[in-house]
């Protein structure tokens, strides 16, 4: 069985220069230690307003340059930066039931980013300009039309050259046999560099490694304004699904209605998201992601706790030497039909790595599966028609049920 090795890297609070003199000016050790990730977006804030000063921007490069040379107060500042993050990181992503096998800011390759500044040097491939910067050409004719700078004028490096260190060492470290990167796809023509460079180094696993790019959500807001955090998006689905299911006369009385609530709305949010390609942008919207019918992550979750309760009441038989001639009905042979698809969708989203497929294909079943169990009872049925019946209806939840655990979503028997 393949092995999956799961890695976070921290690009966006990892500690550079302007956020090391914007923590100083500006922050608050109390409000960083109980709300990491939210006060050093504040502090981010803060800083790049005061940026365009010059001051400012020298300040920033010289904490830039300590935190290079290993100075160890500087060290110490982005230490707490990185643990405290990581904390929050594990503890939001716990909720998402997403865990991750290694945390590896691009920061932790500062040092190894100088080794490969000596590689690139000695294959002849870092040029230096007149301001004293590091280039690499990666245009065909070598006439500079395209190139990526990877050195700054003063020595230190830059995303792409810790990018390269972290590329070969995870590489060397995991022999993966796919090294995937997913960001938003501004990072596109970053990615392109990138991979050109290890060609250019002479790296042939280079071609196993992948981007998949992600584009914008519009319009989203919270409750509690226009800039989202993960956690006031997971608070907001709660608090909103709790709402719905007490609103909604044919909600059963649950155990656990806030963990129900947290868990249907995230697969409300996830179908929305992973209904386009992955790279397209697309218009937010909370009452579409929250219907209860039609194309929704809802209306998923509805159909599996329907299926389970038929199969509970039927006492969850394990169901043996079933006559499938005996389904004959079209609302039965289209859902069996269905389920014969579903290895091929599989594979094809594990080539193009788009989540798309199965949502359209589980979508599909969902609704086959409903209109079949309007159609097709169990109950009352000839004795061998309805242990078919209920075996393709268990067919159908099983299947449903390992499609949504494949695009993070955890199945609920009760809505």
């Amino acid at each position: 069985m393949q092995q999956i090795h799961c890695c976070l890297t921290l690009y966006l609070i990892v500690i550079q220069g302007l956020l090391g003199v914007g923590f100083q000016l500006f922050g608050n050790k109390e409000k960083l230690k109980t709300s990491p990730l939210q006060h050093l977006f504040e502090v981010y804030v803060q800083i790049n307003k005061a940026a365009e000063d010059e001051n400012t921007k020298k300040l920033a490069k010289d904490f830039f340059r300590k935190l290079e040379e290993h100075d160890e107060q500087t060290l110490s500042l982005w230490k707490q930066f990185r643990d405290f993050s990581i904390d929050e990181y594990i503890r939001i992503y716990k909720r998402l039931g997403v865990h991750f096998d290694e945390y590896s800011g691009e920061s932790f390759y500062q040092e190894k980013s100088k080794e490969v500044l000596k590689m690139l040097e000695n294959k002849g491939l870092l040029q230096k300009t007149i301001k004293g910067t590091g280039i690499v050409d990666l245009s065909e004719k070598k006439d500079l039309s395209s190139f990526s700078t990877v050195m700054r004028s003063d020595g230190t490096s830059l995303y792409i050259t810790r990018d390269l260190a972290a590329a070969i060492d995870r590489m060397n470290k995991h022999n993966c046999d796919t090294m995937i990167y997913v960001t938003d796809k501004s990072q596109s023509n970053h990615f392109q560099h990138l991979f050109q460079i290890l060609k250019l180094m002479g790296y042939d696993w280079v071609e196993r490694c992948q981007h998949v790019s992600f584009g914008l959500v519009q319009g989203m807001k919270t409750r509690r304004g226009e800039v989202i955090f993960l956690e006031d998006v997971l608070n907001e689905v709660r608090s909103r699904m709790l709402q719905n299911m007490a609103s909604t006369k044919t909600t059963k009385e649950i155990e656990d209605p806030m963990e129900t609530a947290e868990k249907v709305g995230l697969a409300a949010l996830i179908i929305q998201d992973f209904r386009g390609l992955l790279s397209s942008d697309y218009q937010f919207s909370w009452d579409r992601a929250f219907q209860s019918r039609g194309d929704t992550g809802v209306f998923l979750q509805y159909t599996h706790a329907r299926l389970h309760s038929l199969e509970q009441m039927h006492g969850n038989e394990q169901l043996t030497d079933i006559n499938v001639a005996c389904l004959q009905e079209p609302d039965a042979i289209s859902v069996l039909q269905h389920l014969l698809r579903y290895d091929e969708v599989l594979y094809r989203s594990s080539q193009d790595l788009q989540p798309k497929h199965i949502v359209s294909y589980l979508l599909t079943l969902s609704h086959l599966a409903a209109m079949a169990h309007k159609t097709l009872p169990v109950k009352d049925s000839a004795p061998e028609l309805a242990q078919a019946r209920l075996c393709l209806f268990q067919a159908a939840r099983s299947v449903l049920a390992n499609g949504m655990k494949l695009l993070g979503i955890t199945p609920v028997t009760q809505m």
